[in-house]
């Protein structure tokens, strides 16, 4: 039994401790025992009952922490002190200033965290930091550069938690300070009092934003609550049925008693019930907060727990297919294109099969035996037993062979199989993924090869659908996918070589969106049981799709591939290769490689590959290698 239990032990995850603590602080602070914290690779946000935070990385830094600390306590915050109800009724109708009384909403509910508890300011100033800092805000030169909602939002949180605005923010916030204190210091002021009390603070702000003459932005002035009508009604009531005959003194007196009532209700009864509903908050009104008017509309920030304005969308998903190779045609076909393959592949071979080999020499070199020698037990070293010949009295010595690092590895190959790479570069790409796969496989690496295009030109299904659906402006992606596995990481290489031909399909290359294949490949690694994980991305343009980009700003898909690889490349174990074929990725992915021949790919493909394998031998080479 107590052998299970070490094991057990053993294989828990390292950050699961830190996942329980996270979790059960986050529900502490918002008060609810039955909200879900998961952990998840995707954005962090919140829906219905649920909080969704990054996935640690293996070897947590201090920072990291400190950023995931903060993620989580803004959005606990924001469940425990932010009545929706009360939001909508304020917010302005204006963009801009809807902006502004949004970021300044988030910036209330942390300044409680961080008045209340340091500890949480803490968390939330390295939150704040990270954004900023990934942002690159530090390097903003003008106003148009820096959004005016995050630079204000940070004044009012500066004024009401007395913590410096972080540094990555400094410059944007110094480019506004300016204008918003001269024009708008007295209502910053007026906020500090108010900031207990949702209300009266989204009144303030309403005030400041028309100090920051966007007056015409505010839209009409909310009308009273419904309760201070009730309120009104039960005291002309009483005083009716009081006996009190004097009415015009009673009338009198009663328009102030009422004013008092209500400035009081203000102050302390509306607060009291929004924190009592926000503690018995439902999923329906979770719901309604993800759907009030002005979150949508909002620019992105770390901490919020809604999309913002131009964040990534897709207009339906209905359509999108997932498929193997060997399901988009039948076998006879798979047999006469992979003939058509490997007759390409007699004149591509010679050169390709050189680098793999040298790939191979690499890995095998990295994988040959690694022994601890003079060990008291283990296998009996047969070189030094000539000792025991000379010294009968000498003790036998033993050796142990160290494990390899490697060969605990994945390697996911996504090839763009858009209409531009016909031809010679779909047919090398084919070729080297083909032959990668084999040698990557002789090494006990394990290989996926995966293809990304879609459905139809110009849009598909889901074309239709939107024309159907009245042509809503802004649609997002408006094509139908298609992800195409021709090889999965558990098949070996003669069951699967056969559906790489599919690549020499007439009509199969269409379109090519980046981001998604690139999201999708990585979501199926980290599903992988390999603590090495590497996802290589071959493509010969950036992502197109005419119809997307015909109802859509014209870097809608580029700027989501930009926000994926960032995942990717900040948060992710996931270690990301790019190699384009006539055109320059280095723009978009830190590792990268452009070249401008596809006859150049196989090359690229090894080198970057075997780069990867000795900066991981290089690591800590003692773990694999042994004295001889």
């Amino acid at each position: 039994m107590a052998g299970t239990s070490n094991s057990s032990a053993k294989n828990k995850p390292a950050s699961q401790p830190f996942k329980q603590a996270m979790g059960s602080t986050v529900r502490a602070i918002a008060g609810e025992p039955e909200l879900e914290v998961v952990f998840s690779p995707d954005k962090p946000g919140m829906t219905s009952g649920r909080v969704r935070l990054p996935e640690p990385s293996r070897t947590m830094t201090k920072d990291e922490v400190a950023v995931t600390r903060g993620l989580g306590d803004s959005m606990a915050l924001r469940l425990a002190c932010h009545d929706p109800a009360v939001h909508t009724k304020h917010i302005p109708q204006g963009e801009n200033a809807r902006a502004i009384f949004n970021a300044v909403e988030q910036a209330r509910v942390e300044a409680l965290g961080a008045v209340r508890m340091p500890g949480a300011g803490d968390n939330i100033d390295a939150m704040l930091e990270d954004r900023y800092f990934k942002g690159n805000f530090a390097e903003v030169t003008a106003k148009d550069e820096a959004p005016m909602q995050d630079a204000i939002a940070l004044l009012v949180r500066e004024r009401l938690t007395g913590r410096k605005v972080p540094k990555s923010a400094q410059r944007m916030v110094d480019l506004w300070r300016p204008f918003v204190e001269e024009k708008a210091d007295h209502d910053l002021n007026k906020l500090i009092t108010r900031m207990d009390d949702q209300t009266a603070f989204a009144k303030q702000m309403r005030d400041l934003l028309t100090s920051l003459d966007m007056a015409d932005e505010l839209g009409e002035e909310p009308e009273d609550d419904e309760n201070n009508d009730e309120n009104q009604q039960d005291q002309d009531d009483r005083s009716d049925t009081s006996g009190d005959m004097q009415e015009d003194q009673g009338d009198q007196e009663g328009a102030p008693e009422e004013m008092e009532l209500t400035g009081e209700e203000q102050e302390s009864g509306e607060t009291e019930g929004a924190d009592s509903e926000m503690q018995d908050l439902s999923e329906e009104d979770m719901s309604d907060q993800a759907e009030e008017p002005g979150e949508q509309e909002r620019r992105e920030h770390p901490f919020t727990n809604q999309p913002s304005a131009d964040a990534y969308r897709i207009f339906t998903q209905a359509f999108d297919e997932i498929i193997a190779a060997e399901d988009l045609c039948d076998q006879e076909e798979l047999d006469r294109l992979r003939g058509f393959l490997d007759k390409q592949l007699a004149s591509l071979s010679g050169a390709v099969s050189r680098l793999a080999n040298r790939l191979q020499r690499k890995l095998m070199a990295q994988q040959s035996r690694s022994w601890d020698f003079d060990l008291e037990e283990g296998i009996i070293d047969s070189a030094r037993l000539h000792r025991v010949v000379i010294d009968p009295l000498q003790p036998l010595a033993f050796k142990w062979e160290n494990d390899t690092e490697f060969r605990d590895t994945v390697v996911t190959l996504v090839i763009d199989n858009s209409g531009s790479m016909r031809g010679r570069p779909i047919t090398v790409a084919a070729t080297c993924a083909d032959i990668l796969a084999r040698t990557l496989e002789r090494c006990g690496v394990k290989v996926e090869i995966l293809g990304f295009t879609t459905k139809a030109w110009k849009g598909g299904q889901s074309r239709e659908a939107w024309l159907k659906d009245g042509k809503p402006s802004n649609p997002g992606r408006l094509n139908d996918l298609r992800h195409i596995i021709y090889k999965s990481a558990d098949a070996p290489w003669r069951r699967a070589k056969r559906n790489l031909g599919l690549m020499m399909r007439e009509g199969l290359l269409k379109e090519n969106i980046d981001g998604e294949a690139l999201d999708w490949a990585h979501k199926r690694l980290l599903g992988r049981p390999e603590r090495r994980r590497i996802l290589m991305m071959i493509s010969d343009g950036a992502p197109v799709d005419d119809c997307t980009l015909s109802v859509n700003p014209g870097n809608y898909l580029e700027k989501h591939l930009r926000s994926v690889i960032a995942e990717i490349e900040n948060r992710s174990p996931v270690e990301l290769i790019a190699i384009g074929i006539g055109h320059d990725v280095t723009r978009y992915y830190k590792r990268a490689v452009t070249i401008v021949d596809a006859e150049e790919l196989a090359g690229a493909m090894t080198d970057q590959l075997a780069d990867l394998f000795d900066e991981n031998s290089g690591q800590d080479p003692g773990k694999h290698r042994g004295r001889r």
